[in-house]
C-alpha cells in the first residue's frame, strides 16, 4: 500500500503540501490540467525551485483574480459535487473543507450550515487544497501518516483579529495529536495545513516502517532564522514488520503484514426502529468507517438491545460520534483505541464469460493467502447478463485459479 509520511519539523500549509508533492513527482502541467476540472476561472499556478536554509525545495504559488474571501462551507462543497474532478479527489477535497468547517463551528459556537470560511474561502485556498488532492491521487497513495507538527508561537491577524498561535481552528483541529512549538515566534501550521493531516492521517508520530521510493520538499513563504521554512514528504510502500516467523521469514524481518491502530466506538441501543441501521450503516462507511456491525446484547431492565459497533481511523472518531448522536437515539457513546492486523491487497481484472470481475489477492513473502472475486463486480456482471450471481463467482473463481 502506498504510504505517504507528512514530516512537519517546520510546521505545514496548503501551499507547502503542494510543493512537496510536486517536488516528489507530480508534474505541474497535468495538476494544472486536472485543476481546470474545478470550473472556477481567474486563477494561475506556478511551480519554481527556491533556496530555504540551504536547502532546495519547491514553491507552489497560486495568483487569483478573486476578490471573494468569503465564502460558506456550502458554497464550497456545490463548487466541488459540480466540477469535474476525479472522485476520489472530491471525495477527499469535501472531506477536508467538511473537517475544516467543523473545527470552525466548534471554534465560533455556531452551527455547521451558518459557517463562512475567510482566508480558506478563496480561490487560492480551494487550489491548494484540491490540488494537493489530486497530487495525491497521481502519486497512489492511499494512507497517510504524520509527524508531531511544530505550531510555532507568537500571534497571527486574521479575519477575526489577532489570535494566539496555533489560531483557535488549528488548535482545534490538532487536538489529540502531538504538537509542540521549538520558540520560533511565527505561524507554521495553517489551518489548511491542519485540515489536510487531521482528515487524511490515520497515525502520528515517528515515520513508520516504510520503503521511501520518493521524497518531495515543499516551501513556504517565510524565511526562518536557524532552519528552513519547508515541509517533507516521504511516499513509498508501507511495511508491517511482525516479530517470530511466518512462511520462514526471519524474526524481525518485514513480511508485509500491515499494523495499524484503529478506533472502536460502541453504543447501547433498546428502543431504536430497526429500519434506521441499514440507513445508518450506509452514512457510517461514507462518512469513513471502516466497517459498523451489530451484536444483540441483554440490557438493564431485562431489555432485549443491540450492540452498535463502529471501526474506524483515530482521525473519524469526532465525526462518526456526531453522526451515531445525530442518526440514532443513544445518549452516549464509548471509544477506545485497537490495533489490527491486516493482510495487504492487491486487485487483478479476470475475463469471465460474462464480464470483467476484479479479484482481490493477499500475498505475504510472495504466498497468496486469499483470492476472492469482488462481490459488487460479480454482481453488476450478473443483473447485467440475467444469469445467476453463484454462477458468475464461481466462474471468476475458476479463471483466477487457472491463471495463477
Amino acid at each position: 500500500m502506498k504510504l505517504a509520511y507528512f514530516d512537519c519539523f517546520s510546521g505545514i500549509s496548503g501551499d507547502m503540501t503542494l510543493g512537496a508533492l510536486v517536488d516528489a513527482g507530480c508534474p505541474v502541467e497535468h495538476l494544472r490540467g486536472e485543476l481546470r476540472g474545478l470550473r472556477v476561472a481567474g486563477w494561475e499556478l506556478t511551480a519554481e525551485k527556491v533556496w530555504k536554509n540551504g536547502m532546495a525545495a519547491t514553491y507552489v504559488k497560486v495568483t487569483t483574480e478573486d476578490q471573494s474571501k468569503h465564502r460558506s462551507l456550502g458554497a464550497i462543497l456545490e463548487i466541488l459535487e459540480k466540477s469535474e474532478l476525479g472522485a476520489r479527489v472530491r471525495e477527499r477535497a469535501s472531506a477536508i473543507f467538511r473537517r475544516l468547517g467543523e473545527a470552525e463551528a466548534r471554534v465560533h459556537d455556531v452551527p455547521l450550515e451558518k459557517i463562512h470560511f475567510h482566508e480558506v474561502g478563496a480561490v487560492d485556498a480551494i487550489v491548494d487544497i484540491v490540488g494537493a488532492c489530486i497530487g495525491f491521487e497521481v502519486l497512489g497513495i492511499e494512507k497517510f501518516a504524520c509527524s508531531a507538527l511544530n505550531v510555532g508561537g507568537g500571534t497571527v491577524k486574521m479575519a477575526h483579529g489577532v489570535l494566539p498561535v496555533p489560531a483557535p481552528a488549528t488548535a482545534n483541529l490538532l487536538q489529540g495529536r502531538p504538537t509542540y512549538s521549538n520558540g520560533i515566534q511565527k505561524e507554521l501550521v495553517t489551518p489548511t495545513g491542519a485540515a489536510i493531516v487531521a482528515t487524511l492521517c490515520e497515525t502520528f508520530g515517528p515515520q513508520p516502517a516504510m520503503t521511501v521510493g520518493a521524497i518531495g520538499y515543499g516551501a513556504g513563504t517565510a524565511d526562518l532564522e536557524g532552519q528552513p521554512n519547508v515541509v517533507r514528504i516521504m511516499v513509498g510502500e508501507e511495511l508491517g514488520v511482525r516479530k517470530g516467523e511466518e512462511n520462514g521469514a526471519q524474526a524481525g524481518v518485514p513480511v508485509l503484514l500491515l499494523d495499524e491502530e484503529i478506533a472502536v466506538i460502541e453504543a447501547n441501543l433498546d428502543d431504536m426502529n430497526p429500519q434506521i441501521y441499514g440507513y445508518f450503516l450506509e452514512k457510517a462507511l461514507g462518512a469513513g468507517a471502516l466497517d459498523v456491525y451489530t451484536t444483540p446484547v441483554q440490557m438493564k431492565k431485562n431489555r432485549p438491545g443491540t450492540l452498535l459497533t463502529v471501526l474506524c481511523r483515530p482521525g473519524d472518531t469526532d465525526g462518526l460520534m456526531d453522526l451515531i448522536f445525530a442518526e440514532t437515539t443513544t445518549f452516549g457513546v464509548r471509544t477506545y483505541r485497537a490495533q489490527r492486523r491486516v493482510l495487504p491487497r492487491e486487485w487483478v481484472s479476470v475475463v469471465t464469460d460474462y464480464g470483467d470481475v476484479r479479484i482481490k489477492v493477499s500475498r505475504v513473502n510472495g504466498r497468496i493467502r486469499h483470492a476472492v472475486p469482488e462481490f459488487e463486480d460479480c454482481k453488476r456482471v450478473a443483473e447485467e447478463r440475467g444469469v445467476p450471481l453463484q454462477r458468475v463467482i464461481a466462474d471468476a473463481i475458476r479463471i483466477y485459479q487457472a491463471k495463477a
